[in-house]
């Protein structure tokens, strides 16, 4: 099923989260640079954070999930409403392309300072510029209602295709980070099911996404 992604900008609306209508349409460009080990440190946002981040829900595929990134004073929370209606069953908040892409190539994975909801959740990264493309996935578990640094080893990413690994497929080139994705989804890898996947309302607070050193 190829996914349409103008019928689902056209039909998807929530809580201030920029459309991913906005995500697709040129724009000024979005220069996000890696500072200090740090990619997004959403305790300190910039102006370029809020033009960054859209949804990219199950809506596409026909479900009824909705999510939204939104930006607050000392952190940024992906948050909405998850459900398993009509097929569907996954939410995700996704980066425009970045321009240029980040090199992080003198790194060894990401880490992420989040408040979580005791849910599993995925997060991606993306060497092509496409939307319906290849992603390198690897999945990071919450503590309830409790602040953790969730450190991702590049080494740990899996190349993956809606959600199907994808044999054979090229080494991720760090050099050429094009796109970030966080996603609460039913699945993991191959229809294994996420085993703390509970659908309704979600929360993941996030205060920085960092590159390890």
């Amino acid at each position: 099923m190829v996914w349409n992604l103008k019928q689902f900008a056209d039909t998807l609306s929530f809580f201030g989260a920029l459309p991913i209508i906005n995500l697709l349409q040129p724009a000024p460009r979005v220069a996000i640079t890696v500072r200090d080990n740090v990619i997004f440190d959403f305790t300190q946002p910039q102006p370029d954070y809020a033009l960054a981040w859209g949804s990219l829900d199950d809506v596409v595929m026909g479900g009824s999930s909705q999510s939204s990134l939104v930006i607050r004073e000392n952190a940024a929370l992906f948050t909405g409403i998850v459900s398993t209606a009509n097929a569907g069953g996954f939410v995700s908040v996704r980066t425009r392309n970045f321009d240029p892409p980040l090199d992080l190539s003198q790194f060894q994975g990401i880490s992420i300072t989040v408040k979580g909801d005791g849910q599993r959740y995925k997060f991606f990264l993306r060497d092509s510029t496409g939307w319906d493309s290849i992603a390198h996935s690897c999945s990071f578990d919450t503590i309830a209602d409790s602040w953790t640094v969730v450190t991702l080893p590049f080494v740990e990413f899996v190349p993956v295709f809606r959600a199907r690994r994808v044999p054979g497929a090229p080494p991720l080139n760090l050099r050429y980070i094009r796109s970030l994705q966080l996603m609460l989804s039913k699945f993991e890898i191959d229809g294994r099911l996420n085993p703390h996947f509970q659908p309704g309302t979600f929360c993941l607070e996030i205060a920085k996404i960092s590159a390890v050193p």
